[in-house]
Parts: structure tokens; C-alpha cells; sequence
């Protein structure tokens, strides 16, 4: 076989996965309005990737407050928890693993989408930075529209949040799931936390490292209290600074939070990496130094050749690798690796994010 590594088994705590390849978190907007509720549409979706070792799902709002774009799910109304088990049970009637990835933008958001003023670590703006609405073009394309300045989350906003998270995962599970990520990248509320420029506090969630960790640390403990840590991971993004995000300490930053994150015993940490043409390379030395710090699973998504991801896997420096556009279009995606066959294109640009059909969602055909 030629990737080996990539369709060995693998135990993920008490998990036991048929293969290496992860389907990637992918915002899809196909949640049905209102109320932001998965749907069966969407429960197609998921079940036709169940190929994958393991899924984990879009992005899903924990909270009202916490969502930035349209059309993306919920996990805390009972009619979502509802949608949800639509998507669980597809997924595992086919075999599948899934977790839920929960979510708060923080002030990656606008007034436009959800009704509210965003809020953030700081009253600071992201530069250069939107969101997405529908708003009827004739097209259906989404239309961008810049964020909001956010409002300075209090102390009590901070309690409540770390509950909606708490919440949130107590319903994924209710819901069926396998376990939860908590989405620390990309630019959203938790990595606003890690990151010096997003995060000018002065109390004990802003200034040094530690502070700047803890939100982190305390929306994890409480979801491992509540779930356990062999249903919960951690997304985090050291290399993306998209979305006003540069910060020259976030590498020490996030090795910081790794150790935590190793005490608490989650069962993974994911990086997000750079998924573009001229994105930056990530030190083999990173990857060495975070395997010392967390001891648990590692994995690592960004426009990953199969064979970038059996080098890694090879030299034990990651243990899943997850995949993205490539199951986006390609619902067989293992297989077509395994076999060495043509892989389907993404056919229409337009269906990426929003569409109320099978078009550009669960129309790519598997192999004869």
C-alpha cells in the first residue's frame, strides 16, 4: 500500500478510528432558518464522508451571541440539539465517528447577522475583516459586510460564556456525538484571548501569558468536567494570523497552553495551518517541541497532500491528518487515495458557503 500509515487503525482514548484521515471543520451554511437548526440535507452530507477515521463538523455556535455568519448551526435550542441527532445517528449507522467543533466568533461578528454588538477580550476592531449575510441577491451569493467594534466582554460575560460552552457540550452529547472540539483558532473569541494585540486587558484574563491562557484553560476545564477529557479536543492556529491577528508572542503563547491543555489530558490538540499558495512552512522543531509538551493526539489540517501527511505520520510527528476541500468534493475521499484515482473538482465556487439544495453539497459523485 502505498501510505501506509495513513490507513492504519488508530485508538483515539476510547475511540477506536479505521483509519489516519480527519474530515476537516468546514463552514458549509445549510443550517435552516430560524433558530439555525441542522437539517436532514445536512445529515446527507455527513453521513456520505463517514469514509474518514473521523469528522468533525462545522463550526456550531454555542450561544446567539456567539455566532458571526449566517446560516450556521446552533447546539443550544432543543430543536437543534434535534437537528443534530439527525447528523449522529446518519454518521454512525454508517460507521462513522463525529464530534461537534463549538463555537464563538467573539467580535469576528456584525449587528447585521445576529442582532447584537459583537463582543471581545478588548473594545477593539478587527481590521480588514468580514462576515457574511444573505440578503436576497438574486444569485444567492452570500454578501460580506464588515465586522462591528466590539463591546469589552465583562467578567460576568466571561462566566456566562464559560457556562455556554459547558451547556454546549452537554447538548453535543445529548445529541449523540462522540465528543466536542473547541474551536481556539482562526481569529475567534479564544484566540482573540491568546493573542497580545486582540487582548489589552488588565485584569486576570489580559497581560502576561498565563492570563492570556486562562479563558482557554477554564472554558476547557469545564467542558472536561462536564463531558470528560476523552470527549473533548482543542483547536488552535499558531501560524494564522488572518482576521487583525498578529501577535509576536503567540508561539510561546500557545506552546504555554499546550502544557495546560496536557494536564487537563484532552484527547487532542489540532492545529490549523496555513492552507494557501505562499502560507507559512511550520518548523519541524515546532511540531518536536509541542509532541514533548502534550502527550495526547495530535493532529494536523491544512491543504495536506496524502503524501505530506504520511511524512508526518511517518516521523511520528502528528498522529491524524485532517482533510478538508478534498472531502468537500470527493465524499470517497480515502478510497480515491487508496486506488490512485482522478479526483472531482470543486465544480462551482457559489456553493461553497450557503444553498438550500444538493447542488455543490452532496451531488459529488463517488466512484463507480
Amino acid at each position: 500500500m502505498k501510505y501506509p500509515n495513513l490507513f492504519n487503525k488508530y485508538k483515539m482514548g476510547n475511540l477506536e478510528l479505521s483509519n489516519r484521515f480527519l474530515m476537516a471543520p468546514m463552514t458549509r451554511s445549510r443550517a435552516t432558518e430560524p433558530n439555525d437548526m441542522p437539517n436532514e440535507l445536512m445529515a446527507e452530507y455527513y453521513q456520505q464522508r463517514t469514509s474518514a477515521g473521523i469528522i468533525i463538523t462545522e463550526a456550531t455556535q454555542i450561544s446567539q451571541q456567539g455566532k458571526g455568519y449566517a446560516k450556521t448551526p446552533g447546539i443550544y435550542l432543543e430543536e437543534q440539539i434535534n437537528g443534530w441527532k439527525l447528523v449522529t445517528q446518519a454518521v454512525h449507522k454508517k460507521g462513522g465517528k463525529i464530534f461537534l467543533q463549538l463555537w464563538h466568533v467573539g467580535r469576528v461578528s456584525s449587528s447585521k447577522v445576529n442582532e447584537l454588538q459583537p463582543l471581545g477580550p478588548s473594545a477593539i476592531k478587527a481590521k480588514d475583516t468580514q462576515v457574511y449575510i444573505f440578503d436576497g441577491a438574486p444569485n444567492g451569493d452570500a454578501t460580506f459586510v464588515p465586522v462591528d467594534t466590539p463591546k469589552e466582554i465583562t467578567l460576568e460575560e466571561i462566566k456566562e460564556t464559560i457556562n455556554d460552552f459547558k451547556k454546549a457540550a452537554k447538548n453535543a452529547i445529548e445529541a449523540g456525538f462522540d465528543g466536542v472540539e473547541i474551536h481556539g483558532a482562526n481569529g475567534y473569541l479564544i484566540d482573540q484571548f491568546l493573542r497580545s494585540n486582540s487582548n489589552q486587558r488588565t485584569d486576570n484574563y489580559g497581560g502576561s501569558q498565563e492570563n492570556r491562557i486562562r479563558f482557554l484553560v477554564e472554558v476547557t476545564e469545564a467542558v472536561v468536567n462536564e463531558i470528560g477529557a476523552d470527549k473533548t479536543g482543542v483547536r488552535l492556529s499558531p501560524f494564522i494570523s488572518f482576521k487583525d491577528m498578529e501577535d509576536p508572542e503567540i508561539l510561546d503563547t500557545i506552546m504555554l497552553a499546550a502544557k495546560s491543555l496536557d494536564t487537563i489530558g484532552v484527547a487532542y490538540i489540532h492545529l490549523c495551518e496555513a492552507d494557501w499558495d505562499d502560507a507559512p512552512i511550520i518548523p519541524k522543531e515546532f511540531r518536536e517541541e509541542l509532541r514533548e509538551n502534550f502527550s495526547n493526539t495530535i493532529i494536523a489540517t491544512g491543504n495536506k497532500t496524502p503524501e505530506e501527511g504520511e511524512a508526518l505520520l511517518e516521523e511520528n510527528l502528528v498522529d491524524l491528518i485532517g482533510f478538508g476541500r478534498n472531502f468537500l468534493s470527493n465524499p470517497d475521499y480515502p478510497e480515491r487515495v487508496k486506488q490512485g484515482a482522478a479526483l472531482n473538482s470543486i465544480t462551482d465556487g457559489h456553493t461553497l458557503f450557503g444553498g438550500g439544495n444538493a447542488r455543490g453539497y452532496t451531488d459529488y459523485p463517488f466512484l463507480k
